[in-house]
């Protein structure tokens, strides 16, 4: 699994940052208050990012509207497991990954391993 490029990355967290589906239009807006860019640029990298399975489009009119497949945290979960399977020993990984935790992670761990826990017994 490939990172983001720093160009996916920004489409994706405007997109991210949105309930609603996101023209190309908007997405460009968005990104060339912030940096010099072209608008194809723009389009192009969206049409990357839907055929890579990032995106879903619908056509609204003459132009097409996004919306992201995984939200933020789905996404950065994936990149997790997938950091985890190619570390070599899982335990280890997870060693290193865990000491690295202030107070506030292992608290929110904690609280998903509990949540985990009590919606596994209602099965």
């Amino acid at each position: 699994m490939r990172r983001f490029s720093e160009l996916e990355a920004a489409v994706m967290e405007s997109l991210w940052s949105r309930t609603d589906s996101v023209s190309g239009a908007q997405v460009f807006d968005e990104l060339g208050a912030e940096r010099q860019i072209a608008y194809t640029t723009v389009m192009r990298t969206l049409d990357t990012l839907h055929r890579m399975g990032w995106l879903t489009r619908q056509r609204s009119g003459r132009a097409f509207v996004y919306r992201p497949t995984l939200t933020r945290a789905q996404y950065s979960a994936r990149v997790m497991r997938h950091a985890l399977g190619k570390g070599g020993q899982p335990e280890l990984v997870l060693t290193h990954f865990l000491e690295q935790m202030t107070e506030d992670d292992t608290a929110a761990l904690h609280a998903a391993l509990r949540r985990l826990a009590s919606g596994r017994e209602s099965e």
